[in-house]
C-alpha cells in the first residue's frame, strides 16, 4: 500500500483512539474540561486535514480535480494581497452593511408590526414569500438597479437578512406567557415598559438566532451577487475567475478565507448570545 495511505490511516486510527479516551474521561477539573472540549473537534478537524492530503497524494488525485491541503495552504500564503483585498470588498463592505442594514431594519419593522394587526396579516404573509425566493435571481435584479459594486451586493444581502430577522422578532414578541402579560398590567405598565423589561428579554433567544441564521446567508449571498457582475475584486468574482483558469488552489484558498471568515463571524454573535441570555435555560444547561 502507498506510503500517503499507511500514513493517513495510522493518523486516523491514532486520533480516533485518542478523541474517543478523552471524550470518555470524566474530567472533574473546569479548566481541563474546558481544554478538552477544544481539543477535541481540533484533532477531529488535524485528521480530515491529515486524510485529504493523503487520498490526494496516495491516489495521484489531479490537482485540478483536488488540490492537497498543502497546496492550498501555500497559495493562502503566496496570495495574501489578493485574498486580503478581496476579503475587505466582500466581507468588510457587503456582508457587514448589508447584514446591520437588513438585520436592524427586520427588527424595526418587527416593533412596527407588533403594534399593527393588519401589518402582521398583511406583511408577514409577503415576507415568507420574500425569503423563499433563491438568491440566483436576485441578484441579478440588484446588479441592474443598483449597479456592479458593492452597493449592489449589499442589497442583496438586506433582502436575504431581513425576513429571518422580522419573523424571528415577531415570534419572540409573541412568546411571553399571558400570565406575564397579566402581571405587568397589574402594575400598570404600558406597551413601551412591557417591551423592554419583560417581550424584548423574552424575545432575545429568537432575535439571536435570526443573528446567527444571517450571519451565514449573508456571506453566501454576498459572494453569489458577485457571480452576476462585479468589479475586478471580490470572493465570488475571484472563485467564478479562477474556475474558468482552472486554477483550483486559489478557488480553494478563497474558499478557506470564506469559511474561516464565516465561522468566526457566527462564534461572535454566539458569544454575545451567551453574554446577553444567560438566564435562558438552554445557556445555563451548557454552562457548569
Amino acid at each position: 500500500m502507498n506510503g500517503w495511505l499507511l500514513f493517513g490511516l495510522a493518523f486516523w486510527a491514532a486520533a480516533w483512539t485518542t478523541n474517543e479516551v478523552l471524550v470518555r474521561a470524566n474530567v472533574e477539573n473546569p479548566t481541563l474540561r474546558k481544554a478538552t472540549n477544544f481539543i477535541v473537534p481540533l484533532l477531529f478537524g488535524a485528521t480530515l486535514l491529515v486524510l485529504w492530503e493523503s487520498a490526494v497524494k496516495g491516489f495521484g488525485i489531479p490537482s485540478i480535480l483536488l488540490p492537497a491541503p498543502s497546496a492550498i495552504w501555500a497559495r493562502l500564503i503566496g496570495s495574501v494581497p489578493t485574498l486580503w483585498a478581496d476579503f475587505q470588498q466582500t466581507f468588510l463592505k457587503s456582508v457587514i452593511t448589508g447584514y446591520v442594514l437588513g438585520c436592524g431594519l427586520g427588527f424595526l419593522v418587527a416593533l412596527l408590526i407588533d403594534r399593527s394587526p393588519f401589518l402582521q396579516k398583511g406583511l408577514l404573509p409577503i415576507g415568507n414569500f420574500v425569503s423563499a425566493l433563491p438568491v440566483v435571481g436576485v441578484a441579478p435584479i440588484m446588479v441592474m438597479w443598483f449597479g456592479f459594486d458593492w452597493p449592489s451586493k449589499v442589497a442583496v444581502v438586506v433582502i436575504m437578512t431581513f425576513f429571518p430577522m422580522l419573523v424571528n422578532t415577531v415570534q419572540g414578541l409573541a412568546s411571553a406567557s399571558h400570565m406575564e402579560k397579566d402581571l405587568m398590567r397589574t402594575y400598570a405598565s404600558g406597551w413601551g415598559q412591557t417591551l423592554v423589561k419583560l417581550r424584548l428579554p423574552a424575545a432575545m433567544p429568537f432575535i439571536f438566532n435570526a443573528l446567527k441564521i444571517n450571519s451565514t446567508l449573508a456571506l453566501i449571498g454576498a459572494i453569489v451577487a458577485e457571480f452576476f457582475g462585479t468589479p475586478i475584486v471580490g470572493m465570488g468574482f475571484r472563485i467564478s475567475t479562477e474556475v474558468g483558469r482552472s486554477n483550483a488552489d486559489m478557488v480553494w484558498a478563497e474558499i478557506a478565507v470564506a469559511a474561516v471568515a464565516g465561522s468566526a463571524f457566527y462564534g461572535l454573535v454566539a458569544l454575545i448570545e451567551r453574554a446577553v441570555t444567560f438566564w435562558h435555560p438552554s445557556v445555563r444547561g451548557g454552562q457548569t
